[in-house]
C-alpha cells in the first residue's frame, strides 16, 4: 500500500465510477478532486491528449501534495480531419452539454458516408515533483445517425461499436470497461500496476510528505 492515496484528477462523475470500477484490486486508496477542497481548474490548452493528461496529473499532484493520476480523452472522427478531438468536451462550445456536443456532431456528419470515429485515451500517473508515467488506450467504430442508449456518458450515444452491435450507451458499465479506450488504457497499466508501485514509492519516497 501507498502511504498517500492516488487521486483521479477529475470531478466528472462518470469518469470517477469508471476508474474505481477499473483500479478495483490496485491496493491503493483512490480519492477525487470531489474528496478535497476547491483548487484552481486547469487549461486543457494542450496540442495532444497527452500533453492535457500530463498537465491535469502534475498539476493536481503538486496543489495536492499526493500522486495524482489524470486521463484527456476523446473522440476524433476520420471525416472530420480528427475533430473534435482534444476539444471533445467543448466541442459545441463552452459550459457544452454532452447533449449539445452530440447534435452539433451529427450536424456535422449529416450526409456523410464515411462515419468512422475512434475514442482515444492517455493516462497520466504525475508526483508533486518530476515526471509522469503515460498509458495509452483506442476503441475503433462508427458515429450512428441518431443517439441510442440511455448509459455512458459524452458520445457514448452515438459511438457505435460493431464487435457488440451496440453503441457504447447501450453497453452496461462492465461490457464497456472491457472494450473502451479507457478501459484499454487502464488494462495496460494494470498490467504493469506491480512495476507502478514501485515507482511511486520511490518516486515518493524522495518527496516531502
Amino acid at each position: 500500500m501507498l502511504n498517500r492515496p492516488l487521486v483521479l484528477a477529475t470531478r466528472n462523475q462518470g469518469k470517477i465510477r469508471e476508474f474505481r470500477a477499473l483500479a478495483a484490486g490496485f491496493g491503493v486508496d483512490i480519492k477525487s478532486l470531489e474528496d478535497f477542497g476547491p483548487i484552481p481548474p486547469v487549461e486543457e490548452d494542450g496540442e495532444t491528449f497527452e500533453d492535457n493528461a500530463y498537465k491535469k496529473a502534475h498539476f493536481t499532484a503538486r496543489a495536492l501534495g499526493y500522486p495524482a493520476l489524470a486521463d484527456d480523452s476523446g473522440l476524433t472522427v476520420h471525416t472530420l480531419g480528427g475533430q473534435p478531438g482534444v476539444f471533445s468536451a467543448r466541442y459545441a462550445g463552452e459550459g457544452a452539454t454532452d447533449g449539445d456536443n452530440n447534435r452539433k456532431l451529427l450536424a456535422a456528419l449529416d450526409g456523410k458516408t464515411d462515419r468512422k470515429a475512434a475514442f482515444q485515451c492517455v493516462i497520466a500517473i504525475a508526483v508533486p515533483r518530476g515526471p509522469a508515467l503515460i498509458y495509452e488506450g483506442r476503441c475503433d467504430g462508427e458515429i450512428t445517425l441518431e443517439e441510442r442508449g440511455e448509459n455512458g456518458f459524452g458520445y457514448d450515444p452515438v459511438f457505435f461499436y460493431p464487435p457488440l452491435d451496440r453503441t457504447f450507451a447501450q453497453l452496461s458499465q462492465e461490457e464497456k470497461n472491457r472494450v473502451s479506450h479507457r478501459g484499454q488504457a487502464m488494462a495496460e497499466l494494470k498490467q504493469e500496476f506491480d512495476k507502478v508501485m514501485i515507482w511511486l514509492k520511490a518516486r515518493l519516497a524522495e518527496e516531502p510528505f
